[in-house]
């Protein structure tokens, strides 16, 4: 069993706590880091992760973002209010990881689409993040805390939720005045139906296409949903939308 591992969220988290401000006074700051007290924290995490999985045998694999992200594609200012540069060490740190753990990195892919790519094509694996979105993805999931199994039914139904609830985080409104519970309430009262999702956004006078840009920006990509001739994201697509006729599982990339 390999353990697949969100580790754009491990080193980020360890090299922030590692650096040090220093100030000069004068109007000078200096932020400064240990390169050994990042290295050593990650190290730490990563064997916590595999702790709990000790009455099996693992393999570790890490997984980090490209610096291309597709999604600016659909829509241009995409996480545009996330600009803190990375912490220090952050590219050593990776450096350095990849001498001892299979890395990858997919072209123009965050690291939950390259996760949910590979647990998708290799089942049997665990993703291990503490990410909400990768409820999206069928199979096992350790948020950092327990373990899970997301069905196929449930991980189409979380799409269509988030569809509806928005990512601020991220940087996608969803419906407005709309978060998980009531998505949740809406789905069950009219059914897991792209339907439901249009008339939830027309209803505050929203197009059907603003609510197919939300839909794809919050597809956590599996391996449907990605050409590996073409290196590139299939973006997802409701089947038969126009009738309204799809229940969750039923919804995919085409």
């Amino acid at each position: 069993m390999k353990l697949l591992i969100d580790a754009d969220y491990v080193v980020y988290k360890c090299c922030a706590s590692a650096e040090n401000e220093i100030d000069f006074g004068d109007d000078v700051i200096v932020v400064t880091s240990k390169f050994s007290d990042a290295y050593a924290c990650v190290k730490r995490e990563l064997r916590k992760i595999e702790d709990f999985f000790l009455w099996d045998e693992t393999e570790t694999i890490l997984f980090f973002s490209d610096s291309v992200n597709f999604r600016k594609t659909i829509q241009p200012d995409y996480k545009g209010h996330r600009n803190r540069k990375k912490p220090c060490g952050y590219k050593r740190v990776i450096n350095k990881l990849k001498e001892e753990f299979e890395v990858i990195v997919m072209p123009s892919l965050e690291a939950d689409d390259a996760l949910g790519i590979y647990a998708t094509a290799n089942p049997g694996n665990v993703i291990c993040s503490p990410d909400k979105d990768m409820r999206q993805i069928p199979g096992k999931l350790f948020d950092m805390k327990e373990l899970h199994t997301i069905e196929q039914d449930d991980a189409d139904k979380w799409h269509l939720i988030q569809t509806l609830a928005g990512d601020q985080t991220d940087g996608y409104a969803g419906v407005p005045g709309i978060g998980v519970k009531r998505a949740v309430s809406l789905f069950e009262e009219k059914g897991y139906k792209w339907k439901t999702v249009v008339e939830a956004f027309a209803d505050k006078d929203l197009s059907e296409d603003v609510a197919l840009e939300n839909a794809r920006l919050a597809r956590i990509l599996r391996c449907t949903d990605y050409d590996p001739i073409e290196r590139q994201p299939i973006l997802w697509t409701p089947t038969n939308a126009g009738d309204g006729s799809n229940n969750g599982a039923e919804l995919q990339a085409t």
